[in-house]
């Protein structure tokens, strides 16, 4: 009986840690974003079967990428603080099991998507995958300019939302396209910030870690939050959504820039750390107001 009970905690443990490898906190805003585009596009979300697919297989294709990075990042997750405990680091999983579990799911995501929905929403997916774990993951060891790039698979959720609604890919999907890829940057700067010890003894470039006086990371918070505020209004400025949204989107987001000035004048923890709080309520708020006020 007790041998039994010892299986059954050690392969719940098993599973957390598989679970755990495809970051499914940090992928909440992904498919937040999915049905956002999706909405936005007059998809009809009433049909159950076409949006829980949408979401299913943009979430499972969000946990193989999520997946891969832990697998090409292990031995650096190892000297951070803050990842060192994850389960390939800690050792409480294999690299071949964890590619196999990456694989199988991203795959099984995108054949959702290409026979549940449509093969345009698969193949925008396989672009955020491949963007993600090929190109962005590697060049983070290389250069400060990968969180750019890796603004560019962060983007696509919404527009693989679009996609899975309209089959093509038109103006709005590229509007809420620009929005994630502006808003994303802030947030990772905030996030480099208050983790640039971490990111400095794991041997990445982050712009606080080369630049460590902080100058060259404020000032390109507060650029990048300003280019925002006019491609937030865009939605109402093409017709996507009514006025209500674009008070609402002009509201935050001067909020927003605001909570990013006061990062770039004081370079305190503290301020990253509330500029990045900000940023995680600012795009469900976008979001919903976009959704209600759409045209």
């Amino acid at each position: 009986m007790r041998t039994t009970a010892v299986v059954e905690i050690g392969a719940r443990s098993r599973a957390t840690d598989y679970v755990a490898l495809a970051k499914p906190r940090l992928n909440v805003l992904v498919v937040a974003s999915t049905v956002a585009g999706y909405a936005m596009a007059h998809g009809n979300t009433g049909d159950i079967a076409t949006l829980g697919s949408t979401v299913i297989g943009t979430a499972l294709v969000a946990g193989g990428a999520s997946a891969i990075n832990q697998v090409i990042e292990r031995e650096p997750d190892g000297l951070m603080r803050r990842t060192r405990l994850r389960p390939l680091p800690d050792g409480r999983l294999g690299t071949a099991e964890a590619l196999a579990f990456a694989g199988i799911i991203s795959a099984l995501g995108l054949l959702t998507l290409a026979t549940a929905v449509n093969v345009l929403s698969a193949l925008v997916a396989l672009a955020t995958l491949v963007s993600y774990a090929v190109i962005y993951t590697p060049l983070k060891r290389r250069t400060s300019f990968s969180t750019v790039i890796g603004a560019i698979p962060g983007a696509l959720p919404p527009v693989i939302g679009w996609a899975a609604a309209d089959d093509a890919l038109s103006q709005g999907a590229w509007v809420l396209f620009a929005i994630v890829f502006l808003w994303q940057l802030p947030h990772f700067l905030a996030i480099a910030w208050m983790y640039r010890e971490d990111y400095a003894r794991a041997g990445f470039p982050m712009l606080p870690v080369v630049e460590p006086d902080g100058h060259s990371t404020a000032r390109q918070a507060v650029v990048y939050t300003a280019a925002l505020l006019p491609v937030a209004l865009a939605p109402t400025l093409v017709g996507m959504s009514g006025r209500l949204y674009f008070g609402a989107a002009l509201a935050i987001t001067l909020i927003f820039l605001g909570v990013s000035i006061r990062f770039a004048l004081t370079r305190a923890v503290r301020d990253a750390r509330r500029l990045f709080l900000a940023s995680i309520i600012y795009l469900p708020i976008l979001w919903a107001m976009m959704i209600v006020d759409r045209t």
